[in-house]
C-alpha cells in the first residue's frame, strides 16, 4: 500500500496531479492512476462537448443563408440558440441516469446522438424544402447529446478529495472554455476547402467548409466513445480521498472525515449563479453576432467571412490559453478580484464596439425593385449610397441589407474597433469563466454538489440560449448601437451585483472557520 497526499494548491490550472506530501490520504499507486486517468478522459469530453457547439458557430449564417434563403438573422439566433435548450432539457435526464446505473451508459449514449446529429447537419442540404428546420433540430439533438456535462461533472466531484476538488473543477471549466474558444480554430482549417468542396457522389455526401467540421466532430466522438470504453472505469472517494469499495459509498474506512459543518450560503450561491450566466451570456451573443456583424460592415462575402472570423477567433483561442496559464501566476490576487477585473474588461471591449463617426457600411441593394429611399428622416446626417457589386454570383449580393433600416443611418464599426473590442473580450471571458467555476466550487465546500451543479449547468445553457436570441433579434431590428448598448448595461449591472456580494463569496472552510482565506 502507497501513502499519497494529495493537494492541488499549488498545481498548474491544467497540469497533472501528482502525489504530494501533505495529509493521511491512503489510496495504492493503482487505483490512483486509474482514477486520474478516467477524469482526464472527462476533461477530453467536456471539451468535445463545447467544441460540439462551437465548431461551426462562424459558418452556421452562411450555411443556412445557401441552403435555405428564407432563413434569416433573426432565425439564426434559434439555430444556435436550440442547441443550450436540447443541454438544458438533457442534463438533468443523463444525471438522473447516471445515479441509477454506470455512468458509461449515459456518456456513451449522449456522445452517440451528438455524433447521429452532426451526420444529419452534413445532409441537411439535401431535402427540397425546410431545410433551416432540419438544421435547426441537427443542432437541438447536438445539444441533447452535450446534456452529459451533468455526469461528467458529477463525477469528478464524487471522485476527487476535498483537496482535489476545487482544483479538477477548475479543470473542467477550463476545457469546456477551450471548447468554445478553439471550436472556431478548426473551423478555420477548413475554411480554405471552399463552399464547393468534394462530393461523395455513393453516399451524397457534400464536403466542404460547412460540412467538414461536422465530419471532424464525428471523428472525435467516436474516438471519444472507445476512449471511455477501454479507459473510463467508476470511481469514488470520500472528502479525504480514500477509495469508496463500491459506488454507492459503502464499506470505507471506518475512520470519520472530519470536515467544517455549517450551511451553505444560499445568497453566494445565487449570485455565482446569475454572474456565471452573465459569462456565458455575453460570450455566447459575441459568437452569434460576429459573422453578421463582420459580412453586413465590411461587405465580406460568405467564404470571406467563415475565413477571416475563424481567423480571428482562432486568435482569441490563443489568446485564452495564455490566459489560462497566467491565471496561476496571479491568482495570490484571488478569484474575486480577478472576476471583477474581468467584467471590467469585457464591458471597455462593448464599448468600443459602440459605432461612431460619419463613414456608413456600404449597402446590399440587390434585392430592392424601387431605388428611391423610403421617407425616412435621420436628422442632419448626410448618407453617401452605392450599389454593392456582386463579386462572386454563387456568393449572392454582399454589404449592410436594406431591409436593415438601421444600416441606412447608423455608422460603420471600424475594423480596428472590431479587433480591440474582440481582444479585451479574449482576455475577460476565460478569465471570468474560470474564476466564477473556482469560486461556485469553493463556496459549496463539502456538501453535496449534484444539485447545485445542475443549476449552475441550467443557468449556463439558458445564457447560451439567450444571448443567441437576444442579440439577433436586437442587431437586426435597431442595429449595433442599440445592441452593443444594451450589452454594456448589462455587464455595468453584474459589476454592480458583484461589488454588492464581493464579501460572501468566500470558501466554505473559510466561513465556518476551517482555514484562513
Amino acid at each position: 500500500m502507497a501513502s499519497f497526499g494529495v493537494g492541488a494548491e499549488q498545481e498548474p490550472l491544467l497540469g497533472d496531479h501528482t502525489p504530494g506530501s501533505r495529509g493521511d490520504i491512503i489510496e495504492t499507486e493503482e487505483h490512483y492512476k486509474s482514477r486520474w486517468r478516467s477524469i482526464r478522459i472527462l476533461y477530453f469530453t467536456m471539451f468535445l462537448s463545447s467544441v460540439g457547439f462551437s465548431i461551426v458557430i462562424m459558418s452556421i449564417w452562411p450555411y443556412l443563408q445557401k441552403i435555405d434563403q428564407t432563413a434569416d438573422a433573426s432565425f439564426l439566433g434559434w439555430v444556435i440558440a436550440t442547441f443550450s435548450l436540447g443541454q438544458m432539457a438533457a442534463s438533468p435526464l443523463f444525471g438522473l441516469w447516471s445515479n441509477y446505473r454506470p455512468r458509461k451508459e449515459p456518456l456513451i449514449v449522449s456522445i452517440f446522438i451528438s455524433v447521429a446529429a452532426n451526420c444529419l447537419y452534413a445532409y441537411v442540404h439535401l431535402p427540397p424544402s425546410h431545410n433551416k428546420y432540419y438544421m435547426l433540430v441537427a443542432r437541438g439533438l447536438v445539444g441533447f447529446g452535450a446534456g452529459n456535462v451533468a455526469v461528467i461533472r458529477s463525477y469528478i466531484a464524487g471522485a476527487t478529495s476535498l483537496q482535489e476538488r476545487t482544483s479538477a473543477m477548475a479543470n473542467t471549466s477550463a476545457c469546456q472554455a477551450l471548447g468554445f474558444i478553439l471550436g472556431p480554430v478548426f473551423q478555420t482549417c477548413f475554411a480554405l476547402i471552399g463552399e464547393k468542396g468534394v462530393t461523395w457522389d455513393t453516399i451524397k455526401l457534400q464536403i466542404n467548409m460547412y460540412t467538414a467540421p461536422v465530419l471532424l466532430s464525428v471523428f472525435l466522438g467516436i474516438l471519444n466513445i472507445i476512449l471511455i470504453l477501454t479507459i473510463l472505469r467508476e470511481h469514488r472517494v470520500d472528502d479525504s480521498g480514500r477509495q469508496c469499495k463500491n459506488i454507492n459509498f459503502e464499506e470505507v474506512s471506518t475512520d470519520e472525515v472530519q470536515v467544517p459543518q455549517g450551511n451553505i450560503d444560499q445568497v453566494a450561491v445565487v449570485a455565482t449563479n446569475v454572474l456565471f450566466f452573465v459569462v456565458l451570456f455575453i460570450f455566447a451573443l459575441f459568437e452569434t453576432i460576429v459573422t453578421p456583424l463582420t459580412m453586413d460592415m465590411y461587405a465580406w462575402t460568405r467564404e470571406q467571412a467563415v475565413l477571416y472570423d475563424g481567423i480571428i477567433l482562432a486568435a482569441l483561442g490563443v489568446e485564452a490559453v495564455i490566459i489560462f496559464m497566467g491565471i496561476k501566476l496571479v491568482s495570490k490576487i484571488g478569484e474575486r478580484a480577478i472576476l471583477l477585473g474581468g467584467l471590467i474588461v469585457v464591458w471597455v471591449g462593448f464599448f468600443i464596439l459602440l459605432p461612431w463617426g460619419n463613414q456608413f457600411p456600404k449597402i446590399q441593394w440587390e434585392d430592392l425593385h424601387n431605388n428611391s429611399i423610403p421617407n425616412t428622416t435621420f436628422g442632419e446626417i448626410i448618407i453617401t449610397l452605392w450599389k454593392s457589386p456582386r463579386e462572386d454570383h454563387n456568393e449572392g449580393p454582399t454589404g449592410c441589407p436594406f431591409e436593415q433600416a438601421w444600416c441606412l443611418y447608423t455608422p460603420m464599426i471600424h475594423l480596428a474597433q472590431f479587433l480591440i473590442a474582440a481582444v479585451l473580450v479574449g482576455i475577460g471571458y476565460p478569465s471570468c469563466n474560470v474564476m466564477s467555476y473556482t469560486l461556485y466550487s469553493k463556496i459549496l465546500g463539502p456538501k453535496p454538489q449534484g444539485v447545485y451543479m445542475g443549476w449552475l449547468t441550467a443557468s449556463g445553457s439558458a445564457a447560451r440560449i439567450l444571448g443567441p436570441v437576444f442579440i439577433s433579434q436586437v442587431y437586426t431590428a435597431w442595429g449595433p448601437r442599440w445592441a452593443f448598448s444594451l450589452v454594456c448595461g448589462l455587464v455595468l449591472l453584474t459589476i454592480t451585483l458583484l461589488g454588492v456580494v464581493y464579501k460572501r463569496l468566500i470558501a466554505f472552510s473559510v466561513r465556518h472557520g476551517g482555514i484562513q482565506e
